[in-house]
């Protein structure tokens, strides 16, 4: 028997999955069911005292989300993964592993417009505090950390901004003061850039962006590195103290190297409940499968409209970490060498009414609130995705009043670049 260790393309095809044991059906079949048969009783009490493992109900487990979590934990090189219905409820259910009442987190002020409003907003009412850092400043959030602090969170590649952050710097922050380094992972996705490798201890996605990778399906994911010790600190008392729920159990001493994400499980979806759906599931895995094709389609289309849009004399600049002459070229070829993604900006000279037009007028181009499809995607967040935050909040985020973003798709390139041509004639 060969002990090579599978490339990326097998494991986006082959990790997680086998042959139906009933039937024989090489696809994952969708397991469509709400709760599932014990063998006994002893079974179903060894099941609910998580003595073995097994599925109990959809909410909780599932055998075609065990697929999908078992896969992208592969491919991020992490020991365990968790399925959930949305990026959102990813960060939901990772913080409420993580904090208490009263605790904060550091976090980029570069993020998804959606994140800076879930984290400026909906956290306090768990009564979760973040504190700002920017990645421009890695100095900064070691300022940030205070003894309050339970984490730190940025994002590989920022969107829409298309910064990238210096994960390696970040995560020696992280560790000196003992916490964990959390990143979002969706805009670069393990084929360009496996952030456990650069020392994160937790990786979440976005299942809905480049990862499902056709627009029809929302879904989240957590990957847990298996990196921290949960009980040296004696900060995370979900992970290290006893669990009255089951009978006193210590997740991080029973489950070890992946008692993070069995604690997300069992103690997060459990009772918050944001279930994935197995036919969502099902969906994303067949996305995954062409992953290594697609991303590199997205990267090769996106450096191509990147240069054009940079030579067109209406455009005012372009931010995209692939090219050359951009701050964050250098970090790119550290962390993203395959390609700097596919999400980037840029600023029209006609300020806000030019970028509002140009959204206007493209053919080709899906103008809506969403990334990583295979059809090309364009959006003025200014007007839409970052319109809650306030004129400084928008600046500092890279959504400013000029900024249009870009996702590009796997399209053939000239035929993009024709449509924006077009587009910026009539604009």
């Amino acid at each position: 028997m060969s002990d090579r260790v599978p490339g990326f393309a097998t494991l986006a095809v082959h990790a997680g999955a086998q042959p139906d044991p009933t039937t024989g059906a090489r696809a994952t079949p969708i397991y469509q069911t709400t709760s599932f048969v014990f063998e006994d009783v002893d079974h179903a009490a060894s099941l609910f005292g998580l003595q073995t493992f097994g599925n109990i109900y959809t909410r909780i487990g599932n055998p075609t989300n065990a697929v999908l979590e078992e896969r992208v934990a592969a491919l991020e090189g992490g020991t365990a993964g968790l399925a959930v219905a949305s990026g959102h409820a990813a960060q939901v259910i990772v913080m409420h592993t993580l904090m208490r009442p009263g605790d904060e987190f550091v976090a980029s002020k570069k993020l998804y417009g959606g994140s800076i409003n879930q984290f400026n907003h909906a956290f306090k009412n768990f009564g979760w505090q973040v504190v700002w850092a920017d990645p421009d400043d890695i100095g900064s959030f070691e300022r940030a950390v205070s003894p309050k602090t339970r984490a730190i969170f940025i994002e590989s590649i920022a969107n829409p901004g298309g910064v990238i952050t210096d994960i390696e710097a970040v995560a020696a922050i992280a560790k000196r003061a003992g916490v964990p380094l959390i990143v979002d992972n969706t805009l670069a996705t393990p084929y360009l850039c496996k952030p456990i490798d650069y020392g994160a201890d937790i990786v979440v996605h976005s299942l809905t962006k480049f990862l499902g990778g056709h627009g029809n399906s929302i879904g989240g994911l957590i990957v847990d590195a298996g990196t921290f010790n949960w009980s040296r600190e004696k900060r995370y008392p979900m992970l290290c103290e006893p669990r009255p729920e089951y009978n006193g159990i210590v997740l991080h001493e029973t489950f070890g190297n992946f008692a993070f994400a069995i604690a997300c499980r069992v103690l997060g979806l459990r009772d918050i409940g944001p279930a994935l759906s197995p036919f969502n599931a099902f969906l994303i895995l067949t996305g995954i499968e062409t992953l290594p094709l697609r991303i590199q389609r997205h990267c090769d289309n996106a450096l191509a409209v990147a240069q054009w849009l940079a030579a067109n004399p209406q455009v005012a600049w372009v931010s995209y970490p692939g090219l050359p002459g951009d701050r964050y070229y250098k970090l790119a070829q550290k962390y993203v060498p395959k390609g700097a993604g596919a999400v980037f900006t840029f600023g029209l000279k006609g300020g806000y009414d030019a970028g509002t037009k140009l959204v206007s007028n493209v053919r080709l181009f899906s103008h809506l609130a969403n990334i990583g499809d295979t059809r090309s995607l364009i959006i003025h967040p200014a007007s839409t995705t970052h319109k809650q935050l306030t004129d400084a909040q928008k600046v500092q985020a890279g959504a400013g009043p000029d900024v249009v973003r870009l996702s590009i798709g796997i399209e053939d390139k000239d035929d993009l670049i024709a449509d924006l041509d077009q587009a910026l004639s009539e604009a």
